[in-house]
C-alpha cells in the first residue's frame, strides 16, 4: 500500500506510517529548489517514491509539451522513483490551450499510434518504462472502434508500457457505457 503525502508531509515524515512507497504528483515538483523540494527529497529518504502525472497529456494530437517532458526527466533524474505514471488522455488543444482537465481520448487505431508515439518518446527521454493510466470517460466517443481493455492490451505490447489499472475509472466506464 502506498499513500499521496500532500497536504500533511510533516505528519508522514514525523510518524513514518508503514508504507511500501508514497506517490506525488510530478507537476508539484517542477519548480527549482524550494520547500517542496526538500520535503520531497525527506520522503525518498524514508520511502520509494512514485511519481504520477496529470499534465503529459499522452494522447494529445497537438504533441507532448517539450517543457513538461524536460521538467518531468529532470525530477526522475533527481527522485529515482520506482514508477512514473501518467493519464491515457488529452488535455491541450490548439495552439497549447491546455484543458486543465484528463480528457478521454477516442479508442481507435489512429489515437492507438499517437499514443504509442508519445508514450515511447516519454519512455525513451526518461530511459525507462513507464505506467499509463486509464481515466474516467463520462461520455465516449462515437468513433470508437476498439474496446478498452483491447485499447490497453495493444498500448502496453507496442509501447512496452506498463498499466496503472485505476479500478474506479474502469467502474466508472462500464457504467457509463451500461454494462
Amino acid at each position: 500500500a502506498g499513500g499521496g503525502p500532500q497536504p500533511h508531509y510533516e505528519a508522514l515524515l514525523d510518524q513514518r506510517p508503514d508504507l511500501d512507497f508514497i506517490e506525488v504528483h510530478s507537476e508539484n515538483f517542477f519548480a527549482d529548489g524550494g520547500a517542496t523540494l526538500a520535503v520531497l527529497d525527506a520522503g525518498r529518504a524514508a520511502y520509494p517514491v512514485s511519481l504520477h502525472g496529470v499534465g503529459l497529456g499522452l494522447g494529445s494530437a497537438t504533441g507532448l509539451d517539450d517543457w513538461h517532458l524536460q521538467r518531468l526527466v529532470r525530477l526522475a533524474d533527481r527522485v529515482q522513483p520506482r514508477w512514473v505514471s501518467d493519464h491515457a488522455c488529452f488535455a491541450r488543444v490548439g495552439s497549447g490551450l491546455h484543458a486543465a482537465d484528463l480528457l478521454p481520448i477516442p479508442f481507435t487505431d489512429e489515437s492507438l499510434d499517437l499514443l504509442v508515439q508519445h508514450v515511447d518518446r516519454v519512455q525513451q527521454a526518461l530511459g525507462r518504462p513507464m505506467l499509463v493510466e486509464n481515466i474516467s470517460a463520462y461520455v465516449g466517443w462515437s468513433g470508437d472502434t476498439l474496446a478498452e481493455p483491447e485499447f490497453f492490451n495493444a498500448l502496453t505490447q507496442r509501447s512496452g508500457c506498463g498499466l496503472l489499472l485505476d479500478v474506479n475509472n474502469l467502474f466508472v466506464n462500464a457504467r457509463n457505457a451500461g454494462l
